[in-house]
């Protein structure tokens, strides 16, 4: 493992915010905004006027407060810019629609470097730029004196392109249990950084840029997804909540989640060999991969990418998550992990 560079130093550079105001920033972010394909107006106006082909809009916000969702000694801006989109428009991918744009608002120190902004700017434009998104507008604010933490609120919005938006209260009994995208990646990636290091690359890159399987969730609306959910929180924690709005029990199969997120001496076995520790519990907690986890009805013809790791079932007890059958609480303390998943306010 190596160390990651040193940390970022926090002087007032000549080309600061504080020297080049408000519209100054604003000029040189939206140099780098990218075109949203549906924007008729984009930044510049009051307001930004876009065009909703299917009638409809799926909307979605995500707070990033520097000092917990990301460090500017361990990430770069353009991993930050990619990390604030990808949080939201793996959203609007769960609900089996397309991201068409996004709002930022910024609150930032008076000394943060417009080369910084620009880059986070960059880096929210090139996460888009696939999906044929961009940013359309936003807002820039002073942070409050001595906070010295950048906050980023990004909102997204999308396009269902005609299909019935996959909610997650529509699992049933004998459903089926699937997964798109990699599980415990930032996670792992996480716990490398905390200890000082920053390879393995792969896990350290995991962290600061997901990788969420955009296409996954049109291609499960499309073929018949009875619910569905990014994982943000950790497949426990964001499994619990299909359970509870479907009044069902959501069991993991051990075996089959294993299959499909560990590689035989992959980069979580091996940090995990390194750390003392057992992957699983990444793979079972960890959070900010953005995966998609959706539930489709038994028989069904599982899209591409798509891998099942286990199946629904009655609630007599009520709504639950159990990994063969065990108690999810029990799984994750047997496997050393400090709970179900992340909760924002523990």
């Amino acid at each position: 493992m190596t160390r990651p560079r040193p940390l970022v130093p926090r002087d007032d550079p000549a080309d600061s915010v504080r020297v080049v105001g408000e519209f100054g920033v604003i000029a040189r972010v939206v140099a780098r905004a990218g075109r949203a394909r549906v924007a008729e107006v984009g930044p510049g106006d009051d307001a930004a006027v876009l065009r909703a082909p299917d009638g409809r809009v799926v909307a979605t916000t995500d707070v990033l407060v520097e000092g917990r969702h990301f460090r500017r000694d361990w990430s770069s801006p353009e991993d930050v810019g990619h990390k604030a989109a990808a949080a939201n428009l793996a959203d609007v991918a769960a609900m089996g629609g397309v991201a068409t744009a996004l709002l930022v608002g910024l609150a930032c120190p008076v000394d943060t470097a417009t080369t910084w902004l620009e880059g986070v700017a960059a880096g929210l434009a090139a996460e888009c730029a696939p999906l044929g998104a961009a940013v359309v507008g936003g807002d820039t604010v002073a942070a409050a004196p001595g906070s010295g933490a950048v906050v980023l609120s990004v909102t997204a919005l999308g396009d269902l392109g005609g299909r019935a938006p996959v909610l997650r209260s529509g699992a049933r009994p004998g459903d089926v249990l699937a997964l798109a995208g990699r599980l415990g990646w930032s996670a792992c990636g996480l716990a490398v950084l905390r200890r000082g290091f920053s390879s393995p690359i792969a896990v350290v890159q995991a962290h600061r840029r997901p990788t969420p399987p955009y296409a996954a969730g049109p291609d499960a609306a499309d073929a018949g997804a009875t619910a569905m959910c990014d994982v943000s929180d950790g497949l426990l924690a964001d499994a619990g909540h299909l359970a509870e709005e479907s009044g069902v029990v959501v069991d993991v199969d051990r075996a089959a989640l294993v299959r499909a997120t560990l590689q035989p001496s992959g980069p979580l076995q091996q940090v995990a060999a390194a750390l003392g520790g057992d992957p699983l519990a990444w793979v079972l907690t960890g959070g900010e991969d953005h995966a998609l986890l959706a539930t489709f009805p038994a028989g069904a013809v599982l899209p591409a990418g798509w891998a099942a790791v286990g199946a629904v079932r009655e609630a007599p007890g009520g709504a639950a998550v159990t990994v063969d059958g065990e108690p999810a609480a029990a799984v994750a303390a047997a496997v050393g992990a400090g709970g179900t998943g992340h909760a924002h306010f523990r």
